[in-house]
């Protein structure tokens, strides 16, 4: 009961320091009071004061630096580490195709409404110029694998835009990210039949023409139909791979007699 007491004490006291940062507004590169002034502050011991200071750093909130004018910063995560560690969480859990669907459809026609008549020229070029890596039919398996993952990306640069709901784009780059790893790790692009890449190429340059013309309903419209073409297609292609790998496993081993 003791050791599990001390274990849970560390972490006490990292959200006391985390609610202490908030407090006092601090930025990324403003330091931490020292190890002796957190001991006298919280009244504990130096080494639980360390083990909460390597709290935060796996949290990715604090980094130590050694040295003259060292100790401990807060430090601003990033979003590939914050995307990584919910990609952890979820790493065993069963994700399925209608899941991550389920929050698509939701959150990205609101995310396209919200962009309409919102871009700038230069960015909607940049949308536009992307579509071309996945305009045509994929000649291998390969190719579709990648075009799976650039149209995808398609929508990560429409998070990325500025000006829109910065939780709202966290939410769709992640949903986009594990959709992207379900893809590659399930290997659903291999059934390879359905042309998903220049599907979603018309649809996408139909939404940039919605969102360019300041048409927000047809932006929501014309992107809540990819979402749910996308979902039958991959949830196709899941049966597809599943049903593959029933027959590999039903099927019997070779005899190794003549």
């Amino acid at each position: 009961m003791a050791a599990s007491s001390f274990q849970r004490r560390p972490y006490q006291i990292a959200e006391i320091i985390k609610g202490w940062i908030v407090d006092r507004q601090l930025m990324p590169g403003d330091r931490l009071p020292s190890e002796a002034e957190l001991m006298e502050r919280l009244r504990v011991s130096k080494g639980t004061v360390r083990e909460s200071t390597r709290v935060l750093e796996a949290q990715g909130l604090v980094e130590t630096r050694t040295g003259p004018g060292g100790g401990a910063f807060v430090r601003e995560m990033s979003e590939a580490r914050a995307i990584s560690l919910l990609s952890h969480y979820l790493y065993f859990k069963d994700i399925s195709i209608r899941d991550i669907y389920q929050i698509r459809i939701a959150l990205e026609p609101e995310l396209a409404a919200s962009l309409a008549g919102r871009v700038s020229a230069e960015n909607l070029a940049r949308l536009r110029e992307s579509l071309a890596s996945y305009a045509e039919r994929a000649p291998t398996l390969e190719a579709e694998r990648q075009q799976h993952l650039d149209s995808l990306n398609f929508h990560e640069m429409l998070a990325e835009l500025p000006g829109g709901n910065p939780l709202l784009a966290f939410i769709i780059r992640f949903t986009a990210q594990v959709l992207s790893d379900l893809t590659v790790y399930r290997r659903l692009y291999e059934p390879g039949d359905h042309h998903i890449g220049p599907a979603g190429c018309r649809y996408h340059a139909k939404v940039l023409d919605a969102i360019e013309a300041n048409d927000a309903e047809c932006a929501r419209k014309l992107m809540r139909e990819h979402m749910l073409a996308a979902q039958a297609v991959m949830n196709d292609n899941e049966a597809q791979v599943q049903r593959g790998f029933l027959s590999e496993i039903g099927t019997p081993a070779r005899s190794s007699t003549t």
